[in-house]
């Protein structure tokens, strides 16, 4: 398993077509193709704003969206309806109790989107040794004892980076982000890195910004040292 010399995103020249095959894919949002899901390969990524995404038939791609999304917490934005049952809830959550049942979780979730396909065994083994690793983290939603939501994501030094999440029961996945956020917020952070924009958080206020600025608002915040977990 070889070590990956990942570009930096601000200075490569992103290709508007690859060819694989017999067919065209669009390359705009990816720095490379291949390698292996090792912990330095996936540690440099994330530092450097990339992240892998299975596709069927590709080599790893490892993308770097020209267009980001990202939630900063000032700008998040709970109904009426759902800060109500937010402060009523009886569920009671966690972090780090069981990644690998988060995770799996998630790459069963049914998505009309087409999210969490790319959730394979290859990457569950690489994010679960992430984990135990210290870099990729999880909320657990738990309504006894039954995990009935959650979610997961990667410390890229000082920001979160989601990743997916699922539920079970109406809120789960809702209320996992809002704990996470408090988690955050105590901690010192003030926005976290949601990859790619669903209007799950679009209605909860994520935005989006050019490539460029989220690298430079990534490596200002990865200055700062802050110690997320």
């Amino acid at each position: 398993m070889s070590e990956i010399i990942f570009p930096d995103p601000r200075k490569h020249e992103f290709s508007e077509w690859v060819l694989f095959g017999d067919y065209y894919y669009s390359a705009r949002d990816i720095v490379g193709f291949g390698g292996d899901l090792t912990l330095e390969n996936l540690r440099n990524a994330y530092r450097r704003g990339i992240f892998p995404w299975h596709i069927d038939g590709l080599p790893l791609p490892w993308y770097c969206p020209e267009v980001r999304a990202i939630l900063e917490f000032r700008h998040l934005y709970l109904p009426r309806s759902l800060r109500k049952e937010w402060k009523k809830t009886q569920f009671t959550f966690t972090i780090d109790k069981d990644f690998e049942a988060v995770i799996k979780a998630c790459a069963r979730a049914k998505r009309s989107d087409g999210y969490g396909t790319w959730i394979t065994r290859e990457f569950i083994k690489a994010y679960c040794d992430f984990h135990r690793a210290g870099d990729a983290h999880s909320v657990e939603v738990w309504e006894g004892e039954t995990l009935v939501g959650g979610l997961y994501g990667v410390d890229a030094g000082g920001v979160f980076c989601g990743e997916s999440m699922f539920y079970k029961r109406s809120n789960a996945s809702k209320f996992a982000l809002l704990h996470l956020v408090e988690h955050l917020e105590a901690r010192g952070a003030t926005w976290l890195d949601i990859q790619v924009m669903t209007p799950h958080f679009e209605a909860l206020g994520a935005f989006e910004i050019e490539r460029d600025d989220f690298l430079e608002k990534l490596e200002a915040t990865q200055k700062l040292n802050l110690k997320l977990f």
